[in-house]
């Protein structure tokens, strides 16, 4: 079996992966806040775990692997919109939960085996807090639950603070209620206007830490494998998970490895609205500012290009230079069926999601090629794959305007001969301006493709392409 090595956060080192049950691997994955569209670096962790699950099913075997990822459907967020809005939360919620799934879908992201809503989990949540307090983890004060963290002495483990250094450094006004600054609430009331559950502390609703550790407990049980993130989530969200977890289940480990992926720049800074350089999944899919639509595919790779634990930059000429790489792929891979996964290309997943030395090792076997080894390397880390590959499928050109295309490729070819490379030149960039792309095969004739799907039947284009026409046929 396949050796997997994973940098856990917890213990700040790769380590062997040694599952709790090689029949049961099972991981949890902190999911989405649904009020608004998925941005490019919500999509980054998805991706990255995906790949995970994939290779966890490849070496354990599908049925062999539980894989759990959440929503959060109650939060001061969704609230907000909703007042914004004059709509409902449940209709807010269903919405950007739809748009979500089919946004990640849309990057080639496998469906989790349990996709847990948080306002599913209400009761469990009750129970868990109400132990937290008989055991005494946690405090009630003002129709709030807090947790206790000076109850629990490894509180800052994760994230390597000290509660006396964060407490030094909290720079917010702390709530009259609370025992101790650091102390995080597990319920809080809510107001006529606000969503809210009978409890014992009034009606109210819960706060953003005890969703998880409810939810994980309940589909994964006191101890799993793995715990995977942004590592934003790191502190406050992960800290709090493991003490109220391991407090209310001191017999179980919770999470034995965790994972966490850094954070997505773009052009070499950091994502922001007041950049303009904010945008969503969906913006990139559909086009947004004048930009044409990505492939989900070519976001997938681009995202795949960077190691999971370094910052990953979007630029413009990366997504270009994969998708040219993946057009080449899928040429090169038509009608081939798949073989193995390439023992390269596992090593390189198997060492910590080195989904950037796999790429590599898939170059090489391109190089070579070996398109059945490219295809099922390809298509375990959720490339290559029939239900991505749409956008790679040229639209018929019109009669007339593919015969001015030949006609403009055939004087192309005959202006290279006569070495007339001006001429030529002219030709080749005016076609490369739409997106038509001249090639000579090894009898140096001329071979053309189109990149630019949006081309055909575009007037603008026609128009362009037959004043190139007359004007190469004036000379």
């Amino acid at each position: 079996m396949t050796e997997i090595k994973l940098h856990n956060t917890k213990t700040r080192k790769k380590q062997v992966f040694t599952p709790i049950d090689v029949n049961d691997v099972r991981m949890y994955v902190c999911g989405p806040t649904v009020y608004d569209r998925a941005h490019l670096g919500n999509a980054r962790p998805v991706v990255v775990f995906d790949v995970l699950n994939r290779l966890l099913r490849h070496v354990y075997g599908a049925d062999h692997v539980t894989y759990v990822r959440n929503f959060t459907d109650v939060d001061d967020k969704i609230n907000a919109r909703a007042a914004e809005s004059g709509r409902s939360i449940g209709d807010i919620t269903d919405e950007t939960t739809q748009w979500f799934l089919d946004d990640m879908a849309a990057l080639g992201a496998l469906t989790p085996d349990h996709m847990p809503r948080a306002t599913q989990y209400i009761p469990q949540m009750v129970s868990m807090i109400e132990d937290l307090i008989a055991s005494g983890h946690a405090y009630a004060a003002d129709g709030h639950v807090l947790f206790a963290v000076e109850s629990y002495k490894e509180y800052g483990a994760l994230s390597g603070r000290s509660i006396k250094d964060m407490i030094a450094g909290a720079r917010v006004e702390v709530a009259p209620y609370k025992r101790n600054p650091m102390d995080f609430v597990l319920w809080k009331p809510s107001t006529g206007d606000q969503p809210g559950w009978e409890s014992p502390w009034g009606v109210g609703r819960p706060g953003w830490h005890i969703e998880c550790s409810a939810m994980s407990y309940e589909l994964l049980g006191a101890s799993f494998d793995i715990h995977g993130g942004g590592n934003d989530l790191m502190f406050p969200h992960h800290e709090n998970e493991i003490a109220q977890s391991c407090c209310a289940h001191p017999k179980g480990e919770f999470a034995r490895y965790w994972l966490h992926n850094e954070m997505l720049q773009v052009e070499g800074k950091k994502m922001s609205k007041s950049l303009g350089n904010f945008f969503t999944v969906h913006d990139l899919l559909e086009g947004h500012d004048g930009q044409p639509p990505v492939p989900g595919e070519v976001i997938r790779f681009v995202f795949l290009s960077t190691h999971y634990r370094k910052p990953m930059d979007w630029t413009e000429k990366k997504a270009k230079e994969v998708e040219a790489t993946l057009r080449k792929w899928r040429a090169l891979c038509d009608g081939v069926a798949p073989t193995n996964v390439a023992a390269p290309v596992l090593a390189a997943l198997a060492d910590d999601l080195n989904t950037a030395g796999a790429i590599t090792e898939m170059h090489k076997l391109a190089a070579a090629g070996d398109a059945g080894a490219l295809k099922a390397s390809a298509q375990m880390m959720g490339l290559l794959g029939k239900e991505l590959g749409e956008w790679t499928i040229e639209k018929p050109l019109a009669a007339e305007v593919r015969d001015t295309i030949e006609s403009l490729a055939r004087k192309w070819i005959e202006r290279r001969r006569a070495k007339d490379w001006e001429r030529a030149d002219a030709i080749r960039n005016g076609l490369d301006d739409l997106g038509i792309i001249l090639l000579v095969d090894k009898t140096n004739a001329s071979e053309w493709r189109y990149d630019n799907p949006d081309f055909v039947d575009s007037e603008e284009n026609r128009t362009k392409l037959q004043k190139l026409h007359e004007m190469e046929k004036e000379l």
